[in-house]
């Protein structure tokens, strides 16, 4: 049985691999897909928006706090927040400093990858999953936590990055599949369960948002009765399929106005929104300032980062 100190001392090593990967603050991708590292070395003071792709979080030291919709969860050094679906999240870094900074290992899930493992793992099949949420919060093992290191180090090879890099990410799939979170994960894998079905329907949201389409119609197409669906997107999501549609919007509205330098009134249309006071009103309340001021807020903090 691993003890506390083996614990400590392999993520601290974890802690030591990630500083060397991410010189600085910041987030940086790796020649890895799907892999990235991060180093914060000050606290948040406002939450940061951002809209998340599947994903596992591995914190090597430090603390933060993700919010999504309605639910709070708050992970540090040594644990692992699991964000199976897509989700528009809001994020802050509540432990951290210049001597001991924020340091992540955030893996991107491919949910293809997830069925294929999860088929070796539950050979006779997932067990029945009664209860889901938006994010799980996973108390990492030594194996998991050594895997990541293993994993950050074949960054130092082109040939370990291309030929070994994804087995590591592979075993530490397998060891969260196997961890007592594993179904959850699984399930989502699964064509036919529910789980899976919502994600479908998340998928179609993402590559339609700007379509209107009524939740009864989105329940039809994954073959759901419309009470189902909005009881299983919720405890999926955190919140109803036209709320998680409306984040979708404003976080792609955003993104255009920053990237295309598009006017909040063309974003606003090109998101499907009608009305332009509506969609600033949305915005207001979602990011937490009208849209020419937040745009112009995040170019300063880009020209003077």
């Amino acid at each position: 049985m691993e003890s506390k100190e083996s614990l400590a001392a392999e993520t601290a090593r974890l802690a030591s691999l990630i500083s060397t990967h991410a010189p600085y603050d910041g987030t940086f991708g790796k020649r890895i897909p799907s892999l990235s590292v991060s180093r914060y070395s000050q606290v948040n003071e406002n939450s940061v928006n951002s809209f998340d792709l599947p994903s596992m979080l591995i914190v090597a030291q430090g603390a933060k706090t993700v919010t999504v919709g309605q639910e709070v969860y708050r992970f540090h050094q040594s644990q692992i927040l699991m964000l199976p679906v897509a989700l528009p999240i809001a994020l802050k870094v509540t432990q951290a400093s210049h001597r001991e900074p924020y340091l992540s290992v955030k893996l991107v899930l491919d949910p293809h990858k997830i069925a294929e493992l999860a088929l070796r793992v539950y050979p006779k099949g997932v067990p029945a999953v009664t209860k889901w949420s938006a994010g799980i919060i996973l108390d990492a093992d030594v194996g998991m936590i050594s895997t990541a290191s293993r994993l950050l180090n074949c960054l130092t090879n082109t040939s370990d990055a291309e030929l070994l890099g994804p087995l590591a990410m592979d075993e530490i799939l397998i060891r969260v599949l196997r961890s007592p979170i594993g179904a959850r994960i699984a399930e989502l894998g699964f064509p036919g369960s529910e789980a899976n079905r919502v994600t479908r329907a998340i998928t179609w949201l993402r590559d339609h948002y700007s379509d209107q389409i009524k939740v009864a119609e989105l329940a039809d197409m994954v073959h759901m009765s419309e009470s189902t669906f909005r009881v299983h997107f919720k405890s999926i999501t955190s919140m109803s399929p036209l709320q998680y549609q409306k984040a979708l919007r404003l976080h792609e509205a955003r993104r255009l106005m920053l990237s295309e330098i598009m006017d909040a009134t063309t974003a606003c249309y090109q998101v499907g929104y009608v009305s332009p006071s509506q969609f600033s009103r949305d915005y207001s309340r979602f990011f937490g300032s009208p849209p020419r001021r937040d745009v112009i807020g995040l170019r300063q903090q880009v020209t003077s980062g």
